[in-house]
């Protein structure tokens, strides 16, 4: 279209361009109130991108700025602005591809990029031609910014690229891309091997007849001598590794050694890339013959990017020993988030145990390379410790601390790999490391917490006064560092062997309380956070043994008056509240004196959000809650009502916690509803008269929430059932209707989590306990499943209650159990010591199989057991 902006236009918005950069605030505000003026003109847009586009005597921040404000206009105005007007904005934007100017070219590919998305590639269909052809020019600069506005677009609209809606433009970008990764520019030949990335990791099917092609032309410029292309490069085997690595095979070996090469590069951004391949390639099935080959050469290269670069001592402030009296930067404190009360039944095993969150944010080349060096090691085992051990022996005892310092970072990274291979040297190693707690370099101080970390299960297991007594105590000084990034290392330490340790450090306890409580007086904002983390986990760890008046009168106090500081919106109320829920487990009764102040103000928090929630559905101008504290606030009140049982009645009767329960099982948030049926089974255990009337609206709203879909929620609800049941008795008769066929479809589940399996299939187990004429016609439906998850669970009072459960109901229904009684017999012998009146009932059930049976048929019948399993059940049911 032809159109020409007027002059009088032109210096009306030059000005307002100027002045648009001011800092000014007040400047700021005039010049959006003009912007808004000048928007209400249909042909406004072009103005800008003619400002961008031609106006080359301008100067750059101008047209810049003419640029980012057309960008937000079609963001904001897209469905508004006039046909005619985006055709010669679209126009304008391809004549300007090729600027001499780099962030003016950079700008119109953001504005080609902005108005495809927008308005769909569909709707430009010249679009991806003209800049493919733009890719030919002989002009650098049309090459660049072509190559540069395709980069873009293929990141927005990867999937839409290779669909037949746009008659499938990949088929001639692809070859087109590869033809440029020999291109004799260097950032024409980065573009070209982005835009190929993208398709890569995308698993584009029209890359795949090309991928030979790819990894030969990758190979060509693996060791190009600009460093943007090196690193593309080593990201394009990544992403090959984790879809397309049956194709690599062949190349391996000049891979391998290419992406070595680049491990060492002096440039860190290659070398991160690079190293970042080791960990795609260790989760091949076939790694270790691949890595096995360059082992000797791989792990003194990874062993020596751990260590600090110049740059990161100063970031980290590594020469810098005390700092603990600098008040922390509200932007150096990381969120936190609470997580949600989990029911879980005591098993065998620990593997559902969730690991710590790792955080990718301060993702780095030394931290890459100490987790290739953890992968190499869990792959290889001791088998790598021939490699290993003199590179250990070389750093670890080097007089350069930033060398020694990468040494201790090692031996933290092989802990697990190599644990048994290490055994051998750690009564040597162990009291180094001790000793290098005292180091004079902070770093080296704080890197010493984290590897012995790694190594305190073996402390714990040996001799207290060789190794775990002299660990503590150095820790606990550590804890008192006067350096803040060693205290957050120490805290974290600490929490570790209060995991390992558990009831071996109640000995320890006044001495560590005395200390954990001097440092809330120390520390700042930061490392408080992670100290109250550590509080908490040692009362997880002691338990009870806490629930002495001399330990008790030590930690309270300080903890309360924090508590009392906070306000009800401050975001360090959530870990102080966690900390407080360990306590009140712990403490049990001998919480009994603080509780009152800490139950109101639960409620309180609770009571809160629910009205603000309700106030922001009657009007939009308030904000939303911040429902996180509630749920924290649940939590707190399931641990206050586990630890002082019974006690916690009163309290319950004198409130509307009942009230506000019932609206909290109805939250639309999951979180909340899984805290609140953690809270309703546990109130139900503590005080059920007060939980009884609201009974059938509980009810309710759990058959409502027996949905696989939502795991923890049906869990906590599942587990809820259970111990209303019990409490409900013969009352539950009304219910089982309404819960049982749901319970026996999520124990009949494939794939379900453990834990869920667990919880349900004990509250079937309940059910039948309490209304065995109910459950019993059903046995056949779960029986064998039942069977199988019981027996993978420890002795406790859960356990006993299903199980006299499914007793009653095998007594109602022994026809329901016959084809699977010899599960029955597996999960009676999994039990370590039966309550007597439980060993008894088993033992009936099966002398009573037996008698009908026939002792030959019955000894045909066991002659199927697994030897352990005929010896168990003869030791304890006499069979």
């Amino acid at each position: 279209m032809a159109w020409t902006p007027r002059d009088e236009g032109l210096q009306q918005l030059l000005p307002i361009l100027k002045v648009s950069q001011s800092p000014d605030r007040a400047t700021q505000l005039a010049v959006q109130m003009k912007l808004e003026e000048f928007n209400c003109y249909p042909d406004f847009n072009n103005y800008l991108v003619y400002v961008l586009t031609k106006l080359k005597t301008e100067d750059l921040a101008t047209r810049t700025m003419s640029g980012l404000i057309l960008k937000n206009n079609i963001l904001e105005q897209s469905t508004n602005l006039q046909p005619e007007f985006v055709e010669y904005i679209k126009h304008e934007c391809l004549q300007a591809v090729g600027d001499s100017l780099p962030l003016i070219r950079a700008i119109v590919g953001i504005l080609i990029t902005t108005i495809a998305s927008k308005g769909g590639l569909h709707n430009w269909p010249q679009l991806l031609p003209s800049l493919c052809e733009m890719l030919d020019n002989q002009d650098y600069n049309v090459c660049e910014g072509a190559f540069s506005a395709l980069q873009k677009i293929c990141e927005d609209s990867v999937e839409i690229l290779d669909s037949a809606a746009l008659n499938r433009p990949l088929n001639i970008m692809i070859p087109k891309f590869l033809e440029y990764f020999k291109h004799n520019s260097p950032k024409i030949r980065s573009h070209a091997i982005s835009c190929i990335n993208l398709f890569i990791i995308n698993r584009s099917p029209t890359l795949m007849p090309h991928i030979d092609s790819l990894i030969k032309n990758l190979l060509h410029v693996s060791l190009d001598v600009d460093p943007v292309v090196r690193k593309n490069v080593c990201h394009a085997f990544v992403c090959l590794m984790q879809v397309h690595s049956d194709h690599m095979v062949p190349h391996m070996c000049q891979i391998v050694g290419n992406i070595l090469l680049c491990s060492q590069d002096a440039d860190e951004d290659v070398a991160l890339q690079a190293t970042d391949f080791w960990l795609s390639l260790g989760m091949q099935r076939n790694c270790r013959d691949m890595l096995a080959l360059i082992l000797s050469q791989l792990v003194p290269v990874l062993v020596r990017r751990m260590q600090y670069s110049e740059v990161d001592i100063i970031l980290l402030k590594g020469n810098v020993d005390e700092d603990d009296e600098e008040p922390d930067r509200e932007q150096d404190i990381s969120p936190r988030f609470h997580k949600s009360r989990v029911h879980i039944i005591n098993t065998e095993s620990d593997e559902d145990e969730d690991e710590d969150d790792k955080s990718f944010l301060d993702w780095n080349l030394r931290k890459c390379s100490a987790s290739s060096l953890d992968m190499v090691a869990n792959i290889f085992r001791e088998d790598c410790l021939p490699v290993v051990l003199p590179i250990l022996k070389e750093t670890l005892f080097h007089q350069e601390w930033v060398i020694k310092e990468s040494g201790v970072l090692a031996l933290g990274a092989i802990a697990e790999g190599c644990m048994q291979g290490m055994i051998q040297h750690l009564p040597e190693l162990i009291p180094y490391l001790i000793s290098c707690l005292s180091d004079k370099k902070a770093l080296v101080r704080s890197i010493t917490c984290w590897t012995l970390s790694r190594y305190a299960n073996w402390v714990v297991n040996q001799p207290h006064d060789q190794y775990l007594k002299p660990l503590m105590e150095e820790l606990l000084k550590r804890i008192l560092d006067s350096n803040k990034r060693v205290q957050e290392a120490a805290c974290s330490a600490f929490a570790t062997l209060e995991e390992e340790a558990c009831t071996e450090l109640v000995p320890y306890l006044e001495y560590i309380l005395k200390t954990l409580v001097f440092a809330f007086s120390k520390y700042q904002h930061k490392n408080l956070l992670i100290l109250y983390d550590a509080v908490g986990t040692l009362a997880d760890s002691v338990g009870h043994h806490l629930n002495k008046p001399q330990y008790i009168d030590i930690l309270m106090p300080p903890l309360i008056d924090k508590w009392n500081l906070l306000k009800d919106d401050d975001k360090d109320l959530f870990p102080l509240l966690e900390c407080l829920s360990s306590i009140a487990t712990a403490l049990q009764s001998g919480f009994l004196p603080y509780c009152d102040p800490v139950y109101r103000r639960c409620i309180s928090l609770i009571e809160q959000t629910i009205n603000q929630e309700m106030l922001c559905e009657q009007n939009q101008s308030y904000d939303f809650p911040d429902k996180e504290r509630m749920i924290a606030a649940l939590d707190l009140l399931c641990s206050l009502a586990e630890g002082l049982d019974r006690h916690i009645e009163p309290l319950v009767a004198s409130s509307n916690v009942l009230h506000l329960l019932c609206q909290c099982v109805l939250d639309v948030m999951p979180a909340v509803r899984q805290s609140s049926f953690a809270l309703l089974g546990d109130l139900s255990k503590a005080c059920f008269s007060q939980v009884y009337p609201f009974i059938t609206e509980f009810f309710l709203s759990l058959v409502q929430n027996l949905n696989p879909d939502f795991i923890e929620v049906c869990n906590n609800a599942t587990w809820a059932i259970g111990e209303i049941c019990l409490k409900l008795g013969e009352e539950t008769k009304q219910y089982i209707h309404l819960v049982l066929s749901d319970l026996i479809i999520i124990i009949n589940r494939q794939n379900m989590p453990k834990t869920l399996l667990e919880n349900a299939a004990i509250t079937i187990g309940r059910l039948g306990y309490v209304c065995p004429d109910e459950v019993a016609p059903y046995l056949p439906e779960f029986a064998r499943e039942w069977c199988t998850i019981l027996r993978q669970i420890q002795d406790n009072t859960e356990k006993y209650s299903s199980f006299m459960g499914m007793c009653h109901m095998i007594r109602l229904n022994p026809e329901g159990v016959v084809p699977d009684f010899i599960f029955f017999c597996d999960a009676a012998a999994s039990w370590e010591n039966p309550p007597q009146n439980l060993q008894q009932v088993i033992q009936n059930i099966l002398q009573v199989f037996k008698n009908q049976m026939g002792e030959e048929n019955w000894q045909s019948f066991t002659n199927q057991f697994p030897s352990p399993l005929t010896y168990r059940l003869n030791y304890l049911y006499d069979i």
